[in-house]
């Protein structure tokens, strides 16, 4: 389901319930086993990385806080999360290279949104200033790839690598932007998912960037 799917609270109420009797469908032993998570048998809690920060996934309360500081996640961000728990699947091989959006089966139904949700976004905040990519980068945990004027890898999750890749434009190029994604993410996310997950990092990415002005 697409963020933009989710603007309405009943309707996020009843993906947020449906993820969670996915999961629970599971035993946590079984997810755990599959996915770069630990579980507190002794608390009920999933320990689960995204984005360089941990977050406690609470198995009886169906709530999810961050660690350092009992902060709530944004819709976005808590969608993305439960996905991931519910979808646990073994991780499949995959070639060692990136691929598109329009490359994920099913992309192109949500590309509209995400070049003017990520694609634009990224491209208005770094596409004359590309070095402010790598500043912004620093607190989500990027490491920098030696693509474009300025590039970025992201770990969502431990296993589930982002590349924000952006070029600088003058007066004779337009400047530009793209997320790429690794190829076995077409098997750990559904593809709406996959998609809110480069709109979500667009978005702290441009977050960022503006605090870093003020």
């Amino acid at each position: 389901m697409s963020h933009g799917e989710m603007e309405s609270e009943s309707n996020y109420q009843v993906v947020y319930s449906k993820l969670w009797q996915d999961i629970k469908k599971r035993s946590p032993k079984e997810i755990t086993a599959v996915r770069s998570v630990s579980y507190n048998s002794d608390t009920r809690q999933f320990i689960v990385m995204f984005f360089n920060e941990e977050y406690i996934v609470n198995w009886d309360n169906e709530i999810i806080f961050r660690k350092t500081d009992g902060f709530f996640p944004d819709v976005m961000a808590t969608i993305i999360m439960l996905n991931y728990l519910a979808c646990a699947q073994p991780l499949p091989e995959s070639d060692p290279k990136w691929v598109s959006v329009k490359e994920i089966p099913g992309g192109m139904i949500f590309y509209s949104a995400f070049h003017k949700r990520a694609i634009l976004v990224l491209t208005e905040i770094f596409g004359h200033q590309a070095y402010k990519l790598l500043h912004a980068a620093q607190s989500l945990g990027g490491e920098t790839a030696p693509f474009g004027d300025s590039s970025v890898v992201f770990k969502a999750f431990p296993e589930v690598p982002l590349c924000v890749i952006v070029w600088e434009g003058d007066e004779e190029v337009r400047a530009n932007a793209t997320v790429l994604y690794d190829p076995s993410i077409r098997s750990l996310l559904p593809s709406g998912i996959i998609i809110d997950l480069g709109i979500y990092l667009a978005g702290e990415l441009k977050r960022l960037a503006e605090a870093s002005c003020n």
